[in-house]
């Protein structure tokens, strides 16, 4: 046999294959690590955003609390404004109708002549229908109003929190 050589063949044969088997292995590592590597970078990346994301949602939050929370006290701070406003109001009603019973009483007073005493009796129903009509309207008044500023201060405190919650 001239011609080839197996014994010599054969193991440059085997030192070949061994060669790209080893050239294929490391290229796989080096493939895996760099998708290893692809992945740890997108999880860190999705970790990162999700933990500002989660900062966010906690300072939105917070900010929607606290405007809330002033838009409850600004609500209180009007309601008492208007509780005080309501007493000076029932105080002046008071000395309205103290006024318009006097008036009453006064237009009463009858003097000697008759017909003076007739005119002063109309005088003292028409006053005192009056007097009456005065204080019922003074009343439903201050009823009206404090129904008003009740439902004008409600309406605010929720127009406030709803923008708070939309800003």
């Amino acid at each position: 046999m001239n011609g080839f050589n197996w014994r010599l063949a054969l193991p440059m044969l085997s030192l070949g294959v061994a060669s790209h088997w080893a050239v294929y292995q490391h290229g796989l590592s080096v493939e895996r690590e760099k998708a290893g590597h692809a992945s740890a970078q997108r999880e860190s990346d999705s970790r990162l955003s999700q933990v500002i994301g989660e900062r966010q949602a906690r300072y939105e939050e917070q900010r929607r609390a606290m405007a809330q929370e002033e838009a409850r006290a600004h609500a209180q701070n009007e309601r008492t404004i208007a509780d005080t406003g309501a007493v000076g109001a029932d105080v002046a009603g008071q000395r309205m109708r103290r006024d318009a019973a006097e008036l009453a009483a006064a237009v009463s007073c009858s003097g000697p002549d008759t017909t003076a005493s007739a005119r002063g009796q109309t005088a003292t129903r028409a006053a005192m229908v009056l007097s009456d009509l005065l204080i019922q309207a003074d009343a439903r008044a201050g009823e009206l109003a404090k129904a008003y500023d009740q439902a004008r201060i409600a309406g605010q405190a929720c127009e406030s929190s709803y923008n708070a919650l939309i800003k």
